[in-house]
């Protein structure tokens, strides 16, 4: 058997146009503690006002590749330049008007992100935010650090802070005022409800943020008991004794609305009959169920209201 290729680290650093990559990464290879003599390929989608000076580097093995258009970010022409320079490392500024999956479904196998990070005017965050939705949570949702430039203390932090906490609550955020000082987001995010209660009470507002929470830590709801208004579903391909239960979630806009089901098991689930909404209290366990193929959140029902639809059926994360 062939010995296996050696993964190639890539930094990937996005954001809109003048959100501060450029100056970011030009004073990251500047840095000896980043840029040791590692062969690094620089890939920019991008050009906005500043452009890099390769004489401050501090080693001269940084190999740029200015694109275009997208048509010439091909998996093909990744290793073409990767191994034109010999190069052991890649680092990307990104286009910010390309959605993530053109890049993650054209980079060549072996090539690992190691690092996402996501630059944004602080001063213009919130307009992008407005009428460039999807586009922003695109840059959002995996961003291990969103780094805001041009902070001020005249600007609403809490707002910046729950755009950002609307898509993910993992990543760290920090604030760069011109003059250079950084601070880091210290600002908590308690739950909106309680899961050491006897019964977790999970409001109609608070669906789509408790599926995530859920879904991301499921050890915090093992053997807990869940109090949510949800619709009934009956499909063929679920298991005797099992029905699916959940609520449709926008995470970002109205094209991208999904249907979060969890499976429940009830003795009776024969007698559901088309599509209804009920107030459901069940216990919750992570364990295999066939209708999953895999490990994942098992409702067990202990009691149920009917109710009627809610006025907003469709949760969202705002």
């Amino acid at each position: 058997m062939a010995d296996r290729i050696k993964d190639v680290p890539v930094y990937l650093f996005t954001g809109f146009l003048e959100a501060g990559k450029t100056k970011f990464i030009q004073e990251t290879l500047e840095d000896k503690r980043f840029n040791n003599g590692e062969r690094t390929l620089l890939i920019v989608c991008e050009e906005g006002e500043e452009e890099y000076d390769v004489s401050t580097f501090s080693a001269p093995n940084v190999f740029i590749r200015v694109l275009d258009g997208l048509e010439e970010l091909t998996m093909g022409n990744l290793r073409e330049w990767l191994a034109k320079d010999d190069c052991e490392r890649v680092v990307i500024e990104y286009n910010g008007m390309w959605l993530l999956d053109e890049l993650y479904s054209r980079l060549p196998e072996y090539w690992m992100v190691y690092q996402e990070f996501m630059f944004a005017d602080a001063n213009t965050f919130e307009s992008y935010n407005s009428n460039m939705r999807q586009l922003v949570y695109d840059k959002l949702k995996s961003a291990e650090l969103v780094v805001f430039n041009r902070y001020s203390d005249k600007l609403d932090q809490m707002t910046l802070h729950k755009i950002v906490r609307g898509v993910s609550r993992r990543c760290d955020i920090a604030y760069e005022y011109t003059d250079g000082t950084v601070k880091y987001d210290e600002i908590e995010d308690p739950l909106p409800f309680d899961v050491n209660a006897p019964v977790i009470e999970i409001g109609d507002q608070d669906y789509a943020l408790w599926y995530r929470d859920m879904s991301e830590e499921p050890e915090k709801y093992e053997d807990k008991t869940v109090r949510f208004k949800c619709r009934y579903l009956k499909r063929k391909k679920v298991p005797a004794g099992n029905f699916i239960v959940g609520r449709h979630i926008m995470t970002c806009c109205a094209d991208d609305i999904q249907f979060a089901g969890l499976i429940c098991k009830w003795e009776d689930s024969d007698s559901i009959v088309g599509d209804s909404w009920h107030i459901l209290t069940a216990k919750i366990n992570h364990k295999f169920s066939r209708a999953y193929g895999k490990k994942g959140p098992v409702l067990t029902l202990i009691s149920q209201e009917d109710c009627e639809v809610p006025e907003q059926p469709v949760a969202s994360f705002y």
